[in-house]
C-alpha cells in the first residue's frame, strides 16, 4: 500500500510521529481485506504482540510503500512482517502478532480470510 504523508502525521519539524508507523502498518493490514470486499462487524484482527525496529524518518509530502508479507499463521493467530520503504530505502520495520475475534472471544480465522492470507506468504 503506497501512502502520502501529510501535516497531521508530523511534528512542528515535517518528521513523522513514531506512533504513526504503527498506525500506517494497521491501515496497510485491514486495507488487505477492505480491497476484497471483507469488513468486519463483531470480529476482526486485534494485536497480541509487537516490535517495532525504526531505521530513518519519514517527512512530510513523502510517499512511502507498507510491504506486508504474512511470516506464519494458526487456527487463531497471525504473525506479520511489514515494513515501510521510501523508494528503496527501508524506514521501518514491525513484526506484529494478531489475534482472531469474534464476538469478543478468540476464534477460529474463517476459510475465507486463509485464502487471502496465502497470498502474503
Amino acid at each position: 500500500m503506497k501512502k502520502r504523508i501529510y501535516y497531521d502525521s508530523t511534528d512542528a519539524g515535517g518528521i513523522v510521529y513514531h506512533t504513526e508507523y504503527i498506525k500506517f502498518c494497521e491501515q496497510a493490514r485491514s486495507e488487505i481485506f477492505f480491497s476484497r470486499g471483507i469488513f468486519f462487524e463483531n470480529e476482526g484482527y486485534v494485536v497480541n504482540e509487537l516490535k517495532a525496529k525504526y531505521l530513518s524518518p519519514a517527512k512530510l509530502g513523502d510517499i512511502i510503500e507498507i510491504k506486508t508479507k504474512i511470516l506464519n499463521f494458526s487456527k487463531i493467530k497471525i504473525e506479520i512482517l511489514q515494513e515501510i520503504y521510501k523508494e528503496n530505502r527501508k524506514l521501518f520495520e514491525l513484526t506484529v502478532s494478531v489475534v482472531y475475534i469474534k464476538n469478543g472471544k478468540i476464534s477460529k480465522i474463517p476459510e475465507a480470510h486463509i485464502k487471502i492470507l496465502n497470498e502474503y506468504s
